[in-house]
C-alpha cells in the first residue's frame, strides 16, 4: 500500500521520534526543513498554553520555508499524545492541536477510538506505537491509520521483540503505514527497516546529540560516547519498561545491574515515576544504535549524512544482487 499523500514531501523515509523534554520547536523545525517528519510530545510544552505558542511558531516558520524553498518544501510535523489515564491534559492538548490542524498525531500508552476520530475530523492521520502484534491489532481496530512497531533496542519505552519478527507479524494482516523503531541511527538501518517490511524508519536517540535538541550537554556527550553495552532496560523509572543510559543511572546513585521493579499504578508520567529521580531529566533514555553517533552537529548535517549512507547502502545492495 502506498503511503498517504501527507508523506509525499519526505526527502528521506524517516520520522524523528518525539523525545520527552528533548524535542521542542527548534528540533522539530530543523527536522522538517531537512526533509523528515519532526515531532514532539505535547507534554513538553509546559504550562499547557505554551502548546498553542509552539504550534503557532512551527506552522508559521514551516510555511515561510515553503515560500522561500518551493523545490524543497518542509516535511510535515507530528505531535505525540500520551493516552494513559495519568495524562490529565489530553483533552486540552487535543483541542489545541485541532486549532492548528496538526497533520500527524502519534499516540502512546493506549489507543482511543474517539481520539482517532477527532484527528480524522480535522484532516490529520494517527500513528500508534506498539510493542507486539496484539497491541497493533487493537490500535487498528480503534481507528489508527498507521503503526509504529517499537522493537528491541529502541530508546525510551521499548519492547523486546526482534524487528524482523514484529514487522513480519504485522505485515501478515496490515498493509497501512508502518514506521519501525529500534536502534536505527545509520542510513543502512533505514534501508534495512524498509527491506523487512516497514515504510519508514523511526529515529530518536541519534537526534539527542544534535545542536537543536533541548538536552543537557552531558546527555549529548553520553550519546556520542555510548554503545549498545551502555544501555539498561528497566521499568523502575516510569512503570513501563524502557532503555536508558547506564551512566545516568550510576550518576543518580543507583546500581544499573540491580534495579528493583517499577509499578505503573504509582506512575506520574514525567514527574518522578517510582523513584526520587526523574525519568528523562535525571535518567536519560537512549536506544542501542548510538555507536553510529560520533559527534554533536546540526540536524541538517546529520540528516544529510543519513541520506548519503542510505543511498550508498542502496547502491551496495543493488551491486550485490545484480553482480
Amino acid at each position: 500500500m502506498a503511503l498517504p499523500p501527507i508523506f509525499d514531501r519526505l526527502r528521506l523515509p524517516v520520522i524523528g521520534s518525539p523525545l520527552f523534554i528533548v524535542s521542542g520547536p527548534d528540533l522539530v523545525i530543523a527536522q522538517c526543513k531537512a526533509g523528515i517528519v519532526g515531532s514532539f510530545p505535547a507534554l513538553n510544552a509546559r504550562p499547557q498554553p505554551l502548546l498553542d505558542e509552539w504550534l503557532h511558531r512551527i506552522t508559521e516558520e514551516l510555511a515561510a520555508w515553503d515560500r522561500a524553498h518551493p523545490d524543497t518544501p518542509a516535511a510535515p510535523f507530528a505531535v505525540n499524545q500520551i493516552v494513559h489515564r495519568s495524562n490529565d491534559r489530553l483533552e486540552q492538548d487535543l483541542a489545541t492541536c485541532e486549532k492548528w490542524k496538526v497533520p500527524i498525531t502519534i499516540t502512546s500508552l493506549g489507543a482511543r477510538e474517539e481520539l482517532n476520530q477527532a484527528v480524522h475530523g480535522w484532516g490529520g492521520i494517527t500513528l500508534h506505537d506498539v510493542i507486539d502484534d496484539r497491541f497493533a491489532r487493537k490500535a487498528v481496530e480503534k481507528g489508527a491509520d498507521g503503526l509504529i512497531p517499537v522493537a528491541a533496542g529502541a530508546g525510551g519505552h521499548a519492547g523486546t521483540q526482534s524487528p524482523f519478527a514484529l514487522v513480519q507479524e504485522i505485515r501478515e494482516w496490515f498493509d497501512g503505514p508502518v514506521a519501525l523503531s529500534g536502534a536505527i541511527a545509520h542510513g543502512r538501518s533505514i534501508l534495512a527497516a524498509q527491506a523487512c517490511g516497514a515504510d519508514l524508519a523511526y529515529i530518536g536517540s541519534a537526534f539527542i546529540a544534535c545542536s537543536e535538541a533541548n538536552a543537557d550537554a552531558g546527555y549529548k556527550q553520553g550519546i556520542v560516547e555510548g554503545r549498545a553495552a551502555d544501555i539498561v532496560y528497566s521499568n523502575l523509572f516510569t512503570g513501563v519498561h524502557g532503555n536508558y543510559l547506564r551512566g545516568s543511572i550510576v550518576a543518580a546513585g543507583m546500581d544499573p545491574d540491580n534495579l528493583p521493579e517499577g509499578d505503573l499504578k504509582t506512575m506520574n508520567f514525567g514527574s518522578g515515576g517510582n523513584t526520587k529521580v526523574k525519568a528523562w531529566k535525571d535518567i536519560w533514555g537512549s536506544g542501542q544504535g548510538i555507536a553510529s553517533v560520533r559527534k554533536t552537529e546540526p540536524v541538517a548535517d546529520f540528516v544529510a549524512r543519513l541520506t548519503e549512507q542510505y543511498r550508498d547502502a542502496w547502491r551496495e545492495l543493488q551491486a550485490r544482487v545484480i553482480g
